[in-house]
């Protein structure tokens, strides 16, 4: 089973990046098959990975993700074809519509339609990569620009139609898109035991285009971290997890939240998501129970972690992103190598 970490978070804003960067180059040697950077209104996606392609040898880098809304098809396709070309082919094209917070508030576009959006975005740039000229003529997009002096353009770099393309994505139709379009899906709040409620999606997706779930790389995990403290481990993670279902979209769109509510969580998921909206935290906080934090993490003793990274590998995940503890990066090196030497040995 392949590893990925994330590089920063969707809030990072180049703090300690130095060290940021030395951590990625221990990864690197210590076999992590990739990196993915985050972006939110903090530091893009992009420039982080374009550094680290020149300090890195083999670990593949990708945009966890790329928000639709605030970049035309094109101008990604661009960004794609440079980064693969100074990573020497290790780039990975992440891709996510966000949010209506995000996308209405900070880049000012529509989150109206938002699945359709991201299908004519793909397909653009499909059209891109392939080295075709640009054509296309859509609900959102099109190309080129009718009553003007426009016409369609063929990109100048290389094709590159086997670039990867991942897409982040939770609810049923996105995720039978997913597996109809993509080459791998960035998944979250996944709990191997309701897998059914993201891979049955995803399947019928890959029918769709006549082809299986082998065929596509399905990316889920959580914090990992090994000890006999298993109550303190889960009151750590909890108001992770409260956050998630209150605060990861609006009180009226957050998918995350709609996401456990089909596991099977819908109750708890709207007590969480009420209360946090209403502003008490601490009891939001308190209303996690500890199953959805010990079921979508790898935390406990080591049998209770072996069990979780069997139960992901059963379920049907090919690539477990996976965080680590540390106040410092260096203590966070330390654990991603406990963790990487633990995995390891977990699949022998």
């Amino acid at each position: 089973m392949k590893i990925s970490i994330s590089i920063g978070s969707a809030y990072y804003n180049g703090e300690d990046w130095d060290d940021l960067v030395d951590y990625t180059q221990e990864a690197d040697k210590l076999g992590v098959d990739q990196a993915w950077s985050a972006e939110a209104w903090g530091m893009d996606a992009i420039v982080p990975l374009a550094y680290l392609a020149a300090k890195t040898e083999k670990i593949k880098l990708g945009t966890g993700i790329l928000q639709i809304s605030s970049r035309v098809p094109s101008m990604m396709a661009m960004t794609a074809q440079s980064l693969d070309t100074v990573s020497k082919g290790r780039f990975i094209l992440g891709l996510g519509v966000s949010g209506p917070q995000v996308v209405e508030g900070l880049h000012g576009a529509s989150f109206a339609k938002p699945l359709s959006r991201l299908r004519e975005c793909v397909e653009i740039l499909r059209i891109a990569l392939a080295g075709e000229k640009i054509a296309f003529e859509g609900e959102h997009y099109l190309l080129p620009r009718p009553g003007g002096e426009g016409k369609a353009i063929r990109l100048s770099q290389p094709p590159r139609p086997e670039l990867p393309i991942y897409l982040a994505t939770l609810g049923p139709k996105s995720l039978q898109m997913t597996g109809e379009l993509a080459n791998g899906w960035l998944g979250t709040c996944f709990l191997p035991e309701h897998a059914s409620v993201f891979l049955d999606d995803l399947s019928t997706g890959t029918k769709k285009a006549g082809r299986s779930l082998n065929d596509i790389d399905i990316q889920a995990g959580g914090y990992f971290e090994i000890s006999d403290d298993v109550d303190g481990l889960i009151n750590k993670l909890r108001p992770g997890m409260a956050f998630t279902l209150g605060a990861m979209g609006s009180a009226k769109t957050n998918f995350y939240n709609d996401a456990y509510c089909r596991a099977g969580y819908e109750d708890v998921a709207k007590e969480v998501q009420s209360l946090w909206v209403a502003g008490n935290r601490d009891e939001a906080i308190r209303q996690v129970p500890d199953e959805l934090i010990t079921m979508s993490n790898f935390i406990g003793t080591q049998s209770m972690v072996e069990e979780r990274l069997d139960a992901f590998k059963a379920a049907g995940v090919n690539t477990l992103r996976i965080s680590t503890g540390g106040s410092t990066w260096k203590e966070r090196t330390a654990a991603l190598e406990e963790a990487m030497d633990s995995i390891s040995k977990a699949a022998t």
